[in-house]
Formats: structure tokens, C-alpha cells, sequence
């Protein structure tokens, strides 16, 4: 009965560690880059697995996780990247996180009819006050009006791939149990992965386009510094993260498991402690307490 719950869990604690790795190497290869190859190393890694043990690409609900990659890892991560060099990091990805759980849970009421009783409610409701608590940024932002109406744009856009992407494969579950076939996290993640590399690809193609010129001889040399963050990054974000969270969502509505999925960013503050000398504020020392708070709750009531 807990298992869907620790998945999310999983996959929040390797998303954070990813977060930290994909730092590191989009400040070498850029943002657009780094995000494709990510998602091509963890496309090969994870086809070995569905190849071997897996279920490769067969199944009746190959087209729902295609899809599900297609706008939650595709378009979700494309819009992602252009809200972070408008809004900064933790102001994008508050938005991105607390806006991906009512959307997903809105988007299974309509379409699949999943409820959420009361406790459930408050418990999700309280994982994501300690989110935004502990990640709203403090000061004043200086930036302009058109940096703020398309970092928000972006970043709503990325919470609905995001939610849709979740949703999607809740569904596409839905259809393999229908079929009476049991479709294990890691096959699930491939399929996604397929159209989240097919997305992330074009768009690799068209900002290089626009740029012209591709430094290749620069690239090549910084490929051997950066290929080590680049496969960390892929490693635990789109493969064991991907997997753990269909692992989660094989069992669980979205609205448990986004929550808890949400704790993402908080987990990343230890990282940057330690790595760039971030010293949390109390506010997010607190923010972080409460969220940690709904999670136990939220495993004692799912249990």
C-alpha cells in the first residue's frame, strides 16, 4: 500500500540530485543541450532495459505514454527552460511544482473521475504551503514586465505538460490493466522518453538553426569536462527518476503523488548548501518542516 507513495519519494530525492547535475552542465553546454542529451543517453539506458526485461515498445497503451512523453517531458521541459532565465530558478520551479498538482488533479476529475477525500486533500494542501514557504524568494525582483508575463506564461505552460504528461499516464495504465498486461515503471518511462527526446530534438534543431554558427571544436572540448554531469544528470533524473515516478503513478492518482513530488525542490537545498554555499533562511528551514510534515502524514494515511 505504501509503494506508489515511497516511489514518489524515489523519484523527488533523484530529481533533486539530477537538478543539481543539470546545473553543472547547462552552464557548459547550454540549457537546450544539455536537455537533449540527457534525454537521449537516458532513452538508450532505459531501452536496454525494456528491450531485456521489459516490454520495449508493445503494449496497448503505447500510444497514451508516446503521447504522455510527447507534452509532460517535451513541451513541460522546452517551456521549463525558457521560465528559468526569466524568473530564476526558485521562483520557476515554486511555480511550476505547486501548479502541477491542482492541474493534474483537475485534469483525472474531468477525464478519468479520480476523487481525493478530505484528509488526502489537506495532507497534499500542506505539502505544497511548505513548498511555497520555504521557496518564495525574498527581496525585490528586478526584472521587467515582458521577463515576468513570459517567465509566467512559460511556467504555467510547463505545470500543464507537466499534469497532462501525469495524467496521461495514469491512463495509459488504466488501458494495460483493461488488457490484462502489467506494464513495469521502466518500460513506461521508455515509451514517454521516446516522445520527450522527439520534442527536445526539434527544438535543439531550431534554436540551433536560429544561432547559425555551432562552435564545435568549443563543444567538443568541453564534452570532456561536461559528460560526467551529463550521465549523472540522465542517470538519476530520466532514468530512475522516470521510472520510480511511473512506479508511483501505476498505483496512485496524481493527487498524491505530485505532492510528494513536489518536495523536489526543497531536497535540492542540501545539495546547493554544499556545493555553492546557499545558506537557507529560516523561512525556508520552517516552509521545509511543514512540507516534510504533510509527506508523513500522507504515508500514514495512505497506509
Amino acid at each position: 500500500m505504501l509503494s506508489p507513495v515511497i516511489g514518489a519519494f524515489l523519484t523527488a530525492v533523484l530529481w533533486a540530485g539530477s537538478a543539481v547535475f543539470a546545473s553543472r552542465a547547462t552552464k557548459l553546454i547550454g540549457g537546450s543541450e544539455a536537455n537533449f542529451w540527457r534525454l537521449a543517453i537516458a532513452t538508450v539506458l532505459l531501452a536496454a532495459w525494456a528491450a531485456s526485461f521489459g516490454q520495449g515498445v508493445t503494449g496497448n497503451a503505447f500510444p497514451e505514454f508516446l503521447l504522455s512523453g510527447l507534452i509532460g517531458i517535451g513541451i513541460g521541459d522546452v517551456a521549463l527552460f525558457q521560465a528559468l532565465p526569466r524568473l530564476g530558478s526558485r521562483l520557476s520551479i515554486l511555480l511550476v511544482q505547486c501548479l502541477s498538482t491542482p492541474f493534474a488533479a483537475l485534469i483525472e476529475y474531468l477525464w478519468l473521475g479520480t476523487t481525493l477525500n478530505g484528509v488526502q486533500m489537506f495532507c497534499a494542501g500542506t505539502i505544497l504551503v511548505g513548498v511555497a514557504m520555504a521557496l518564495t524568494p525574498g527581496g525585490h525582483m528586478v526584472i521587467t514586465r515582458r521577463q515576468l508575463t513570459v517567465g509566467v506564461i512559460a511556467s504555467v505552460i510547463a505545470a500543464l505538460g507537466n499534469a497532462t504528461g501525469a495524467v496521461l499516464s495514469r491512463k495509459g495504465y488504466q488501458v494495460a490493466a483493461d488488457a490484462h498486461q502489467n506494464l513495469d515503471g521502466g518500460t513506461a518511462a521508455f515509451q514517454r522518453l521516446i516522445g520527450g527526446l522527439f520534442i527536445a530534438g526539434i527544438w535543439l534543431l531550431l534554436v540551433k538553426q536560429k544561432t547559425q554558427v555551432a562552435r564545435f571544436s568549443s563543444t567538443r572540448e568541453k564534452w570532456k569536462k561536461i559528460w560526467p554531469w551529463v550521465l549523472a544528470n540522465a542517470v538519476a533524473g530520466q532514468t530512475l527518476g522516470v521510472s520510480c515516478y511511473q512506479w508511483a503513478l501505476k498505483t496512485a492518482p496524481t493527487g498524491i503523488v505530485m505532492p510528494i513530488v513536489a518536495l523536489t525542490p526543497l531536497m535540492v537545498i542540501p545539495f546547493s548548501r554544499y556545493l555553492e554555499n546557499e545558506r537557507p533562511h529560516l523561512r525556508s528551514l520552517i516552509g521545509g518542516a511543514i512540507a516534510v510534515a504533510g509527506v508523513f502524514a500522507l504515508l500514514w494515511f495512505k497506509k
